[in-house]
Formats: structure tokens, sequence, C-alpha cells
């Protein structure tokens, strides 16, 4: 039998995926399961983008698109970066991927040399750090703790970097937390940066549209100019835009690295499904009336989840600014038994105990780099969202 590469050793299937297959599973046997585990809005992609994919498809542009991107839709995205980010990007320094994950994996793989470091702050998206181990890099965790917002902060930042740093990730508003940066927090966090000019600084603001409580948006870059020429600045149409399933993501950076993630696209995947780049470029010309309604729907949700969890025993959970998760610890929890007798020693426990006995499914905070805490998404309808906290609170009620 052949033999797999060595380096898939490394990594692991992501486990928000693990966690949606099995809860998809066990309804097909009949249980009675509410996943919340994946982050997809619940929404249907805005009528006018569908109809734009339908023209595109009636009118014959269903073939390959140049491996850099519709002309059209760089140059969409480039005054999208200018219109509401403040950042000058010729089309030229626009890649545009099959998804923004993509252009992750190519950007580190066009930067990475063996034993690079990438500084990944915890919890984090929990392909950062896989993609980075794909191309030969080293992971360097900073735990950014609940009691600090679970934000990054500049001491932390300035004492891990070294000679070999080659990426600083950042994530805002983030996933798994819903933690958003203020203009502040990015300077100061840039006047680290400043003093390290080998450090590339990317960011990741795909949820920069999904906030709350009149909190304004800031992408580093923008606020710190000194950084614009290290700078990768990813986002798309996946949350916003509610369209996940088209897979479109895009950043702006530099021409040198630009150039090489669209290198990168014309050797792995060609290009971006064309259909679904001219639906992208509806998106980001077109009405966004539909991103308010939904930020009214999606906050109404996060104040009666985090309302529930915090009167659950054993439970405390923060209030986002943004994206539409939550990152409760389960501290009071640990050391407690269940029902069935068994200890709950980890967050993998918790979670295992939620989907068992009351039919919930969630993500444990091992998998995103920081515990005890769980991850769940209230990117679902209201009144099963209610339903879940419910269950939640009564799995809770009955540890001893």
């Amino acid at each position: 039998m052949p033999i797999l590469a060595e380096r898939l050793g490394n990594i692991k299937p992501s486990p928000t995926m693990a966690v949606t297959k099995l809860a998809g599973e066990l309804k097909a046997s009949g249980k009675d399961v509410i996943g919340l585990a994946v982050g997809e809005p619940d929404f249907d992609t805005p009528d006018h983008i569908r109809h734009a994919a339908e023209k595109a498809m009636a009118e014959g542009k269903t073939r390959y698109a140049p491996f850099s991107g519709l002309p059209e839709l760089r140059i969409a995205v480039a005054e999208k970066f200018k219109n509401e980010n403040n950042l000058e990007y010729a089309p030229e320094q626009i890649a545009i991927g099959s998804g923004g994950k993509q252009i992750i994996f190519n950007a580190f793989t066009a930067t990475i040399d063996e034993g690079d470091e990438v500084i990944v702050p915890a919890p984090y998206w929990v392909s950062y750090p896989d993609i980075a181990v794909l191309n030969g890099g080293v992971p360097v965790f900073i735990d950014c703790l609940q009691e600090n917002s679970f934000k990054l902060a500049p001491a932390d930042l300035e004492a891990v970097i070294t000679p070999k740093t080659k990426w600083l990730v950042l994530n805002s508003p983030s996933n798994p937390t819903g933690a958003a940066y203020t203009a502040d927090e990015l300077k100061a966090l840039g006047d680290v940066l400043k003093r390290h000019p080998h450090v590339w600084v990317f960011t990741d603001d795909i949820y920069e549209h999904i906030v709350y409580d009149d909190f304004k948006f800031a992408t580093i870059a923008e606020v710190v100019p000194e950084l614009y020429e290290r700078t990768l600045t990813l986002n798309g149409v996946s949350k916003s835009f509610c369209m996940t399933g088209w897979r479109i993501g895009f950043a702006g950076g530099p021409v040198e690295l630009i150039d090489a993630i669209n290198m990168i696209t014309s050797q792995s995947t060609s290009c971006a499904s064309t259909i679904s780049q001219w639906a992208a470029v509806a998106a980001l010309n077109g009405n966004r009336d539909h991103i308010a309604r939904n930020n009214t729907i999606f906050k109404e949700r996060r104040d009666l989840v985090v309302s529930m969890l915090n009167q659950a025993n054993g439970l405390s959970c923060t209030t986002p600014e943004g994206a539409f998760y939550v990152y409760p610890s389960i501290v009071g929890c640990i050391g407690k038994t269940t029902p069935a007798g068994k200890v709950i020693k980890t967050d993998e426990d918790f979670v295992t105990y939620l989907l068992e006995t009351e039919g919930v499914a969630a993500v444990h905070g091992e998998a995103f780099g920081l515990s005890p805490h769980f991850r769940i998404s209230y990117a679902t309808e209201t009144s099963v969202m209610e339903d879940a906290c419910q269950r939640i609170q009564r799995a809770c009620a009955a540890l001893r």
C-alpha cells in the first residue's frame, strides 16, 4: 500500500466539521439533535446575488476565469477596500480564491520556509495552525484569556517574536469568541510590529460587517499605515452576504505576495468558480440592506444566548462584539459528576455530555486552543437557540 506523507500526521480534520458530521449522523438515526457547531448564517443568499449568477449562466459566462480573478471582481474588491477600509489597492494587488481558506494556504505556501514561526493568538480558528504546519511552519500560541476579553496584549506579542517569526495572525471579529479589536488596540499591536520589520501580518476580517452595539470596525493596515507593505488583508462574501457555499474569498496586499498567491492558484485550482465570481461582483456592488436586517436578528440571538448561558450553573459567558459565536467558560463544571457517574475533567467531556444527554452539538474549547471553554454558533433560528440553551441549563443543573 502507498505510504502517506509524514506531514499528515501533524494535523487533524477540522473539529467543527467533525462535530457537524456526527450531529448529522445522529439526526439521521432519529435522535433529536440541535447542531450548534457550524459557523454558517442560516439566512438565504439575497435574491439579487442569486439572480446575477443566473444571468451569468444565461449569458454563457461559464468558462475559466483568469487565475487572478475576474477583472470586474478585482475592481469591485479594490473599491470595497477603498470605500470601507481606507485602503488603496490597485486591481493587481487583489487575489481571488475559492474561499478565504485557499488564500491563507497559498500565502503560507508562498512565504513559509521549514521552521518559520507563525504567531497564532488562542483561541483561534481551527485551520490557522494546521495550514501553517502543512507548509512547514511552527505555530507559536499566545493564550488570550477571558479576563482579557480574549484579545492579544502588546507585551505578550513582543515576548514571542523571534528572528524566525514570519507571520502574525489576527482575526477580528474572532472565530470562536466574537471578540473584536478597536482601532486603539490595533495601534498598540502595530507599535510592537513596527519594531520587527521582518514579520508579516495576516488579518482575517471575514466577519467585518457582523458587529453590534455601535462597535466600529477597523483593520490593522488602515490604522497603522506603516504596516501596509507587509500586511495581507483577507475578507470575503461568505458570512456577511450569506454565501458560504459559493466559495469566494479575496485579499489585498503587496504585489509581490499577491503575484505569488495567484501563481499557486494557477497551479492548483486554476481559478475560483466563474459563476460564483459574478455573484460576488453583484454582492459587492449591489444593495446591502440585508446586512443590517440580519445583524438585528443576530444581536437578539446573542443577547438571548449570553443571558441564558450565564444563568446556567457553572458557566460564564462574555458578550461578544461581533461574529455569531459565544465561547463560554466551563470552569464551574470541571470536577463535577454527571448523573451517569462520569466526572467532567475536560471541555471535551462536557460537550460529549451535552450531546449524549441533551442532544446539543457544540465544539470543545481545546479544538480552538484554549480550555476549559466551548463554542456554540447562534446562526440558528431563535426558537431553536432558546431550546438549545434550555437544554444546556438542564444539563448543567444535573451535574453534582
